[in-house]
């Protein structure tokens, strides 16, 4: 099955998940830090609605996202929300592609500026994922910050 078929089917479960993500940003020598995190994910209506929560015990907060097919734009909503703030971010919406890579965009602000954000999964498989998140200015390059790589939490 492929991702591209199945949309969020894939992330049903636990997972593991290792984050790599800038201090800043909008910065790309800002540095980066790495933590642990774990996810649960929950699949609905026949597979076109998923929700999980992903916990960052090392940084004191966790994120909630629900993610939903439209079938009249054959689009997926990705929909994220911190415990730091309650509230829910702006959409990011896109499609899977035919070789299982999902890439949403949507906009967003961070530190005050309007930014373009893009959501790309990739590398998708029973045991793996990889997920990654860039923002651009306005007329800027895309500076990716957050990449999330997921394994299977709980079997051999």
């Amino acid at each position: 099955m492929s991702a591209a078929g199945d949309g969020f089917a894939f992330l049903d479960g636990d997972w593991l998940v290792h984050n790599r993500r800038l201090t800043d940003f909008l910065d790309p020598d800002s540095g980066w830090e790495e933590f642990g995190g774990h996810t649960t994910g929950l699949l609905f209506r026949d597979g076109r609605a998923h929700v999980d929560e992903i916990v960052f015990p090392s940084k004191g907060f966790s994120g909630l996202t629900l993610r939903l097919y439209e079938p009249e734009t054959g689009e997926w909503t990705l929909n994220w929300s911190s415990s730091r703030t309650g509230r829910l971010d702006p959409p990011v919406r896109g499609r899977f592609a035919e070789d299982g890579t999902g890439v949403f965009h949507g906009e967003d602000r961070y530190a005050g500026k309007d930014v373009r954000v893009r959501f790309r999964w990739s590398d998708i498989s029973a045991r793996t994922a990889r997920w990654e998140q860039a923002f651009a200015l306005e007329g800027g390059e895309w500076v990716t910050n957050w990449v999330m790589q997921f394994s299977r939490a709980g079997r051999a």
